[in-house]
């Protein structure tokens, strides 16, 4: 019964054991030595949720230059050319009169004549000036080229634009903080794995051990048969407490296996190179045990975490301002620069070229749009205000993991001292009573017990001991990182 007692608690332990390998135990050839600090490198540099982290600062510092771009002048230029097939204007030639007010007078008549001409046709004479004045107009003419320069200057716009630009800002930091926080969860994520896969390592070697005892065990029943000192059903309990060991060390090694993969996931390793694990399970030095509990507005201040939530209340406060500036004129000022020409063909080029320049300040005034800048404002302020509750749950939320991280880690450490003193005492319960045993003071189902006894208080230990060290890297993750 003690004996499935302890195949059941090496299960469960193996179970709750996060990951790593046999390669702790049995370094090959080509393994590869990892310690914490260097998987902790491995991890941070090369993680994918710390470069996608990384590119979102690239992404939000692109908005600061989008923002400014909004204040900045904004020229462009353009060419062009135009070729009117049909045209209102009946020709292409520009103006033309009717033949009855044409002014054509014969320069080779005589002199009486011209006069004549003169006198009579002078009304016509103005009509034709009129037809000359608007034949080199572009009414209708077949070819235009132009060339144009323009630009505008915002001047105001309520707020929108420095707003923008603060809410540009904003987005940078909140990502430099998420890529902090990043870093410490990955930081968390593989001291826990890392130390999950010290544990099941150690319970390989805890299953192993006792597998070895329980065949040494064995081997001297079966000689004591020999010699007449035994019995056959001695024999027997002795292999069938052989036998149900066995299990136990295949159930350690795989969840070591496990342990390992998961190791190599969070520390970027191929999963099929084998790893040996350098930093050791052991219990931590007694000047570095005990942690003075921090104030709450320390604990607040270093969590990355609370500072990007409270950088999205400023950039929700920023939106209010915007959508309050939807009720606000907007006054900018434009220019445009613009040479034409209207040649007789397409590259003729016979014209001069002829200059267009304007100027103008614009002062748009919203008046109503179906109340959207009331909803949008209103909009605004919900989310505003989500964003400061978001704030506060994760103050709660902080201070929480943190107690219990530090609970936590008082607990483990209050436990490994005593089971120290367990495994101790255990195992020298198992020397005596095998030295018992030998002089015939003491039964087989004795020995079977210690043995369970001391192999419960080698878990033990090692549980407090990978307890203590998770619970050390929750209350890092806590306060924000053990790099602030």
């Amino acid at each position: 019964m003690k004996t499935l007692q302890l195949c059941c608690a090496l299960a469960i332990a193996v179970g709750a054991g996060a990951p790593v390998s046999r390669a702790q135990t049995v370094g090959g050839a080509d393994s590869l030595d990892l310690s914490l600090d260097a998987a902790l490198s491995r991890a941070l540099d090369s993680s994918e949720e710390v470069m996608l982290a990384r590119s979102q600062i690239d992404l939000a510092e692109t908005r600061i230059k989008d923002a400014l771009a909004s204040a900045m002048p904004q020229i462009s230029g353009s060419a062009g050319y135009t070729r009117t097939l049909k045209s209102s204007f009946r020709t292409g030639s520009g103006f033309s009169l009717p033949d009855s007010l044409k002014f054509e007078p014969d320069p080779s008549a005589p002199i009486e004549d011209r006069v004549q001409y003169l006198e009579d046709h002078t009304e016509d004479a103005a009509f034709g000036a009129l037809g000359r004045l608007f034949s080199n107009l572009p009414f209708g003419q077949k070819n235009a080229y132009s060339l144009t320069l323009s630009g505008s200057q915002l001047l105001y716009s309520g707020g929108r634009t420095g707003a923008g630009l603060r809410i540009a800002r904003s987005v940078v930091d909140a990502a430099r903080l998420a890529l902090r926080e990043e870093e410490v969860t990955i930081e968390y994520d593989v001291r826990s794995a890392y130390y999950q896969a010290l544990f099941t390592g150690e319970l390989v070697r805890i299953s192993a051990d006792g597998l070895e005892r329980a065949r040494r065990f064995f081997e001297e029943e079966k000689l004591r048969l020999e010699a007449g000192t035994a019995s056959d059903l001695e024999v027997m309990r002795a292999q069938v407490e052989l036998d149900n060991l066995r299990p136990q060390l295949i159930q350690a090694r795989n969840a070591a296996d496990l342990a390992e993969m998961n190791l190599k996931r969070l520390a970027n390793l191929p999963l099929d190179r084998p790893v040996r694990l350098t930093t050791r399970l052991e219990p931590p030095p007694p000047g570095e045990r005990l942690d003075e509990r921090i104030g709450t507005e320390t604990l607040l201040a270093r969590r990355a975490s609370l500072q990007a939530a409270r950088e999205q209340v400023s950039i929700r406060e920023d939106q209010v301002r915007i959508a309050r500036a939807g009720y606000l004129p907007t006054v900018s000022l434009s220019s445009g620069y613009g040479k034409l020409m209207y040649p007789s063909s397409l590259f003729a080029f016979d014209r001069d070229w002829r200059t267009d320049w304007t100027v103008s300040l614009n002062v748009q005034i919203p008046i109503f749009n179906g109340f959207r800048r009331a909803a949008q404002r209103e909009q605004a302020r919900v989310e505003l205000r989500q964003a400061q509750l978001q704030v506060a749950q994760l103050q709660e939320a902080i201070q929480l993991q943190y107690e219990q991280a530090f609970g936590e880690k008082q607990r483990a450490l209050a436990q490994i001292g005593a089971r120290q003193g367990t495994v101790q005492q255990a195992r020298r319960v198992y020397d005596l009573t095998e030295l018992r045993y030998e002089k015939g003071l003491a039964t087989q189902l004795d020995v079977f017990s210690a043995r369970l006894s001391l192999n419960q208080a080698r878990v033990n230990l090692a549980q407090a001991l990978t307890d203590f060290y998770v619970a050390d890297a929750g209350v890092d993750r806590a306060m924000g990182g053990n790099h602030q």
